[in-house]
Formats: structure tokens, C-alpha cells, sequence
């Protein structure tokens, strides 16, 4: 990749997520995640949230060309990076623009809703979880998951804490922020979800190229934070190269050969509509 391109993609948020996160941390997910509701040949998934489609991508395959797979999202940049991961693998999912608070499809129309670490970004969490118990069929299921809170999290947290002082808001806040279990099943519950359960899941990412970590965590962050989109090219370099030679040193401390080596935990909830 030449310095055009690889300037390219740190400029956008959308392929940052895709090429480097997603392969370090939300892949590895996946699987934690289906496991608990299985998704079976010929059933009709929808994720929402879907962000660039990891989720919906790999369920692709477990339902087949007789199941029906649709991403949703409110980031038509995210999408438009879905579309593409999407036909490279040589997948089918149908990708819809739209809110999780209001879904563009009937009632009853998915046997199965998925949505993986986006539900501590839904301005009105309990809509979202109410617009996912609609839109499926009786005996429908869902899973969610979400990070457990910074507390859990130091290494992320000094993230958050550097980004606050430079650019006076909490970046990395809003991923970790909805951590508490009991909240989480509450909301399914109040969503009128049925036998809901939720436990710890726990991964270690494994990012490569651990100096690019920190200023492609501010790339990707400006994805989801006004104040980062706001900010010129070079003001955004200005900030990431600050934050990064003040975290070298925990950096360094993660870094096992040529990975950052970082563990996560999360909780895994799913119910099913009645």
C-alpha cells in the first residue's frame, strides 16, 4: 500500500473500523455471540447496528442461500464498507440504511436479531430493543452484546482519560458504558423478551502494528464523536501523535512480538419474543 492509499484509509473512519479493528476485536466475537442463539439454514437474520457487516457476513453462511440476511445501520459510510467486505467474500446480505429505533421492516419479519457491541450507541436504548422484539416472529430469539464498563478496561481507559485532557470530551467513553448486567437484562425484560440471560464473555485482541494503535483509534473514534469530526486533518495527526508518545510506554507494556495484545470483556444477553 503506497502512502496515498494507506492515507486513504486513516482518513476514513468507516475503513479504519473494518481493517483494523474489526479483524482484532470484533471478529473474534462473533462466534461467542451465535453460538448462544445458533442460527439455523433457512432462517431470516437481521442485524442491527451491523456497522461494515461482520456479524451478518458470518451468519450469511450458517443460513445459506434459503436464509435471508439484512444489515442495518445509521452510517451509510459503514455500509458502504459492508457492501464491499460483503461481495469480496462472495456473501448475499441485504444492506438497509435506517435507526434502530425505527426499523424498516413489518412486523414478524426476522426469525432471529442480532446486534453486536451497538446498543451503547442507540440514543434511546429501550426503542432499539422494542423495535428488534417487533420486527421478529413468535417464537423469534435475539442476542446482544456489550462491553463491560472501563473499570474492566485500564488499558482503554488510559485511552479515554488521555483524550479527555487534549480534547476535553471522554472519546472512548460511550463503547464501555453499558456494563452493568443487571441493566442489560432489565432493558430485554422491559422490551418484553422472555427467558432473557446474560453472561460474561471475555477475548484477548490481538491488534497488529501496536504504534498504529493509538492513531487509528482516533481515526476510528471520529466515526462516532462530533468533536473529532470537526477537527482538520492536521489538528486530528497533532492529536493522535500527542496521545500516542504519552501512552507509548503502556503500549509498549501490551506488546507481545508484533501485536498489541489487549483483553476485553463484554456480556452476551439474548431472550426470545413469546
Amino acid at each position: 500500500m503506497d502512502q496515498t492509499q494507506q492515507q486513504t484509509r486513516v482518513d476514513n473512519p468507516a475503513e479504519v473500523y473494518e481493517s483494523f479493528f474489526v479483524p482484532a476485536m470484533f471478529a473474534p466475537l462473533v462466534s461467542l455471540v451465535l453460538e448462544r442463539v445458533s442460527p439455523q439454514p433457512g432462517e431470516r437474520v437481521l442485524d442491527v447496528a451491523c456497522g461494515t457487516g461482520i456479524v451478518a457476513r458470518r451468519v450469511a453462511r450458517l443460513v445459506g442461500n434459503s436464509g435471508r440476511v439484512v444489515g442495518v445501520d445509521p452510517n451509510a459510510a459503514m455500509l458502504s464498507v459492508a457492501r464491499s467486505a460483503a461481495a469480496s467474500e462472495g456473501v448475499s446480505v441485504e444492506w438497509q440504511e435506517g435507526r434502530a429505533e425505527a426499523l424498516p421492516f413489518p412486523d414478524g419479519s426476522f426469525d432471529l436479531a442480532l446486534c453486536q457491541m451497538g446498543l451503547q450507541f442507540f440514543p434511546d436504548k429501550q426503542a432499539g430493543l422494542a423495535e428488534m422484539h417487533r420486527v421478529l416472529a413468535p417464537g423469534g430469539r435475539a442476542a446482544v452484546s456489550v462491553w463491560q464498563g472501563l473499570d474492566q478496561h485500564p488499558f482503554f481507559a488510559a485511552i479515554n482519560d488521555a483524550m479527555l485532557r487534549h480534547l476535553g470530551v471522554p472519546a472512548v467513553e460511550l463503547p464501555f458504558s453499558m456494563g452493568n448486567a443487571d441493566k442489560l437484562r432489565s432493558l430485554l425484560s422491559s422490551a418484553e423478551f422472555v427467558a432473557v440471560e446474560v453472561e460474561p464473555i471475555s477475548i484477548t485482541a490481538r491488534f497488529r502494528d501496536p504504534q498504529r494503535f493509538v492513531p487509528l483509534q482516533v481515526a476510528a473514534s471520529a466515526a462516532a464523536v462530533p468533536t473529532l469530526q470537526q477537527l482538520g486533518p492536521q489538528s486530528r495527526n497533532d492529536l493522535a501523535d500527542a496521545i500516542r508518545n504519552e501512552l507509548e510506554p503502556m503500549v509498549l507494556e501490551h506488546t507481545v512480538g508484533d501485536h498489541l495484545e489487549v483483553p476485553l470483556h463484554g456480556l452476551a444477553a439474548h431472550g426470545h419474543r413469546p
